[in-house]
């Protein structure tokens, strides 16, 4: 399914959703990027603010993703999110669609929050359940991942990501390097994407750490679901 969404003064941009990854083309005056999410790392309730529509990383909340409210159309655009929900979701389609008319309570909550700050931080360490790295490291495919990770991607962009699945390749049984990497790879935005498709090991990897969080109930992000 795609969608094409057209901005004044700020150029195009097309999402095409194939199997679990969305493919973003975006058009302006002055550059043409090709972008890809993996929406297996999506939370599946969008946060609807102002003239726009935000989907979160599934791991620390990050904004990954947003799309303008009802364009081209509402029909297209309620089809397309409908699709995009069940997608991330991986369920049958019985998901009932965004609500694009939302109570006023709830849409000044959701335009009160700012968008530009650091979404809110987990518990602390100590109010967690203390828990090992979710499966025994492999270094072996920590060394293909980087390997090509480095082949396709400017490794300058995920260098961060690269140092530390490095260090967790030296050191495979040390938590800290685990969740270091972790916290690599939520810093990489739009990157993201890609990485998973040229490092299917980090891609196991990240997704046990999301049903880990949800499991110990750190997956409830209150201060960024909206509906």
């Amino acid at each position: 399914m795609i969608l094409k969404q057209t901005q004044f003064l700020k150029g195009s941009r097309e999402f095409e959703i194939l199997d679990e990854t969305l493919f973003v083309h975006i058009k302006s005056f002055f550059k043409e990027e090709k972008l890809t999410v993996d929406l297996s790392t999506l939370n599946p309730e969008p946060v609807i603010a102002g003239s726009e529509v935000i989907f979160y990383s599934d791991y620390k909340g990050r904004p990954i993703l947003s799309l303008l409210l009802n364009k081209p159309s509402t029909e297209e655009f309620t089809a397309f999110v409908d699709a995009l929900k069940q997608t991330i979701r991986g369920n049958d389609g019985t998901d009932t669609g965004i609500e694009t008319e939302i109570a006023e309570s709830t849409r000044q909550e959701a335009l009160s929050r700012n968008f530009h700050e650091e979404p809110p931080a987990f518990a602390e360490p100590d109010e967690m359940v203390e828990e090992k790295p979710f499966r025994t490291i492999n270094p072996d495919r920590l060394e293909e991942d980087i390997a090509g990770l480095k082949l396709c991607m400017d490794e300058n962009a995920i260098k961060p990501l690269l140092d530390s699945l490095e260090t967790l390749m030296a050191e495979p049984e040390s938590k800290d390097a685990y969740e270091n990497m972790l916290a690599a790879f939520n810093e990489l935005g739009f990157n993201q994407g890609a990485v998973l498709t040229y490092a299917p090991y980090v891609k196991v990897l990240v997704s046990e750490s999301i049903h880990a969080l949800e499991r110990l109930g750190a997956s409830s992000y209150d201060g960024v679901k909206g509906s």
